[in-house]
């Protein structure tokens, strides 16, 4: 590709050239239109010479000055051949031009050269009786031109112009070339100091001579600013990049340390919530043990009163029948609470073991759902809410038992805590169904719903509308974290305010292996 400076002198040379062939076309026009004008004056003058002194002679069989007059017309070179025929004899007399320029008469007729052009030769008798004599047709001539001449002034004309274009185009591309010069070497200049600045070190680039006094000088002492600022934004950048890197490192480090804070947030809130879960089982285990215990006190009682009566000899049937009303009841008493207790502790121990532990196994959903729920019995009656499960009792799930534990135990709670006021009575739906090889599990509720502007964040960490009341915020970022990273399934909510919430979690039957999870993604969506 032609630089600038080529692109140029093409342009140039291509408009003289075109101009000068535009002028010499119309040059070469005229020159041709002039010099057919003139061959066909000559023509008509030839023709008009010999119609008005050949038929004289040519009556008067005056051979001679039929030469002679024929001889003095051949004088230009135009004329070819001039034959007088006379209309008894043939040829009478003829003139004709060799190559060399010698003219010899014509003895016998032939083919000549050149145009031929045949004028009648007419005589007027002048002795004749009466106004007009009629003319008598003597002879005729033929008169052979040559457009030899024509022909090589045009092609002489044609190199002339041609060679005057060549030399205009030598004398404008070395006049331009000189000039340009002038523009172009700078420029390169420039160039070169542009190219050096984007390609090596800007301490290594100097500054460019700047002791011109026109255009281009200013151009180059521009560039030279320019270059100053460019090192010196280059020196601001380099120490930008180095603050940078060292704020880098430092957050690097405090994203660690978040990190691990918020591990270690994370896990005090699930052994917050095992807490709880051990303080329940406290409370709720301890009425039926107690019932037991005072059972077991008055049943003690009454059989040391009769072993003593027994023992006296002084025994009633009517203390018989008593003590045997007393232990019947207290019997009752005792094994339906004890009964009662070992079931709270059964559900109790599973949860809180599978609560602790990340262990992998079998489980009937349903059935660990309703554990889940009881173990969360001494929280719920303490408010007017109803949990309602609708499992069907087929679903088996090979998962971790923990892991889903605590996943609805949150849920609940966020229900309990966030979706009702104190002493307002709600419903809680816990609702599964089998999809294939996945569970999709709603969790809903009929309370106060989610505000539209939380709805997209609730999944975040720290995000909570019970802010300094004992909310932490974390309880649906660890259902989040739990359902997509172990469990490998997906979490959306959707929510109307004043009409309650809907938790929906898609889980596998059968729990990827690790490694094989998703990237946690939540779906949050708004329907008015």
């Amino acid at each position: 590709m032609f630089g600038i400076q080529g692109r140029l002198t093409f342009l140039f040379v291509v408009i003289v050239t075109l101009v000068l062939a535009i002028s010499g076309t119309y040059a070469q026009y005229s020159l041709s239109h002039e010099l057919e004008t003139s061959n066909l004056r000559l023509r008509q003058g030839v023709l008009t010479r010999l119609q008005t002194s050949l038929p004289s002679a040519l009556w008067d069989l005056d051979k001679a000055k039929v030469d002679n007059i024929v001889a003095a017309e051949m004088l230009p070179p135009e004329l070819v051949a001039i034959r007088v025929y006379d209309t008894s004899v043939g040829l009478f007399s003829g003139k004709l031009r060799k190559e060399n320029g010698s003219i010899i008469a014509i003895e016998q007729d032939s083919q000549i050269a050149g145009t031929p052009v045949v004028a009648d030769l007419a005589y007027r008798d002048a002795g004749a009786a009466g106004n007009a004599p009629k003319p008598v047709i003597v002879g005729r001539v033929v008169v052979n031109f040559s457009r030899a001449q024509i022909d090589a002034t045009l092609a002489a004309e044609v190199r002339r112009k041609v060679i005057e274009v060549l030399l205009l185009d030598l004398i404008l591309v070395a006049a331009l070339a000189l000039s340009l010069r002038i523009v172009f070497d700078p420029l390169k200049q420039l160039r070169d100091g542009l190219h050096d600045l984007a390609t090596r070190g800007s301490d290594e680039v100097g500054e460019l001579p700047d002791n011109r006094r026109d255009e281009l000088g200013d151009v180059i002492r521009g560039f030279n600013a320019i270059q100053r600022r460019v090192k010196a934004i280059i020196a601001r950048t380099r120490e930008a990049e180095d603050e940078a890197r060292r704020a880098a490192v430092t957050t690097a480090k405090a994203l660690a340390d978040l990190q691990r804070t918020q591990e270690s947030l994370l896990q005090a809130e699930r052994l917050a919530s095992l807490g709880s879960l051990v303080a329940g089982v406290a409370h709720e285990i301890n009425t039926p043990v107690g019932i037991a215990l005072t059972s077991a006190s008055i049943l003690m009682e009454a059989t040391e009163k009769v072993h003593k009566s027994v023992a006296d000899g002084a025994i009633k049937k009517s203390e018989i029948l008593k003590y045997l009303e007393t232990a019947e009841e207290s019997t009752r008493l005792i094994m339906n609470n004890a009964y009662r207790a070992a079931h709270l502790i059964h559900s109790f121990k599973q949860i809180a073991v599978d609560q602790v532990s990340e262990a992998r196994r079998r489980f009937e959903l349903r059935e660990y759902i309703g554990e889940v729920v009881s173990s969360l019995q001494p929280k719920l009656k303490k408010t007017h809410i109803q949990v309602d499960i609708d499992c069907p009792p087929d679903i088996v799930l090979d998962s971790y038992p923990g892991a889903l534990a605590q996943v609805i135990t949150n849920l609940t709670l966020n229900c309990v805590e966030h979706a009702f006021d104190a002493d307002t009575e709600g419903h809680i739906g816990i609702n599964v169904k089998a999809d294939g090889d996945w569970v999709e599990m709603q969790v809903i509720d009929n309370g106060k719903g989610i505000p539209p502007d939380m709805l997209d964040k609730v999944f975040d960490p720290f995000v909570t509308t019970r802010r300094g009341q004992g909310g932490t915020g974390l309880g649906l970022n660890i259902v989040f974290n739990l359902i997509a990273k172990q469990f490998a399934g997906t979490i959306s909510v959707t929510s109307v305010l004043g009409e309650g919430a809907s938790f929906v979690l898609r889980i596998p039957r059968v729990t990827p292996s690790e490694g094989d999870a998703q990237e946690p993604h939540a779906d949050a969506r708004l329907h008015a």
